[in-house]
């Protein structure tokens, strides 16, 4: 689950620096990078039966079609110019007890994450999250997770979960908000994390024309399977 850290390095700064020259910073965001993928979401149904306990009941892990990534947004010359990245590399094992999740580890490969541009990709890789030392960031929870309201199949419901996240080597409590589905057979989880990069000793980058924003988001979307 990295998060949105980074901006542009050595041949990345220059290929901007010489479009922002000569075509500007609009052509810039709504070209070269163009528009920023979507925040994950659910793919909710009608309200079905009503889940009891006993139907989630045990282990789940995160399966095919999950992913993790960031979103970060840098103000080139005064314009704003938002960038994700994502991966499908995430493990994780999750356990569900009476109904509530008592237990999560997911695990994202972090130097898989990957944008358009490969050299903002390489400055993510190995400057600001040393993934040579720190090739993972991982969320563990902490606190049970309880529904708020009487969970039925196809309907999304509004969680918030407690935990500990860890990225590039430093672990921060933190606060997840998502949404989340049971279709009778697997579950769907997808949210994010707000993150300040300076809280993970992360330093936003800042090159004059262009900068990154002290904050960010780490975003997933979970398919999670028994």
């Amino acid at each position: 689950m990295r998060i949105r850290t980074i901006a542009i390095i050595a041949g990345g700064v220059v290929a901007a620096g010489v479009v922002v020259a000569f075509a500007g910073p609009a052509f810039y965001r709504d070209v070269i990078v163009g528009p920023a993928a979507p925040a994950p979401t659910i793919t909710g149904t009608a309200a079905g039966a009503l889940v009891e306990a006993a139907d989630v009941e045990g282990a789940w892990r995160v399966g095919s079609g999950s992913y993790a990534g960031y979103r970060v947004d840098e103000v080139l010359n005064g314009t704003d110019v938002t960038v994700v990245g994502r991966t499908e590399q995430v493990t994780g094992e999750l356990t569900v007890t009476d109904g509530a999740l008592t237990a999560a580890s997911v695990t994202v490969d972090v130097a898989s994450i990957a944008t358009d541009q490969g050299s903002r990709d390489s400055y993510f890789r190995n400057t600001a999250m040393q993934t040579f030392r720190y090739p993972t960031a991982t969320f563990t929870l902490t606190e049970p997770v309880v529904a708020s309201s009487e969970v039925r199949t196809g309907a999304a419901q509004r969680v918030t979960a407690t935990g500990e996240l860890t990225l590039a080597g430093v672990t921060r409590q933190v606060e997840v908000s998502m949404q989340a589905v049971f279709d009778g057979e697997r579950a769907e989880v997808a949210g994010s994390i707000p993150i300040t990069f300076a809280d993970f000793g992360i330093d936003a980058p800042s090159l004059g024309f262009v900068r990154v924003e002290d904050s960010g988001a780490v975003e997933f979307s979970l398919v999670l399977v028994r």
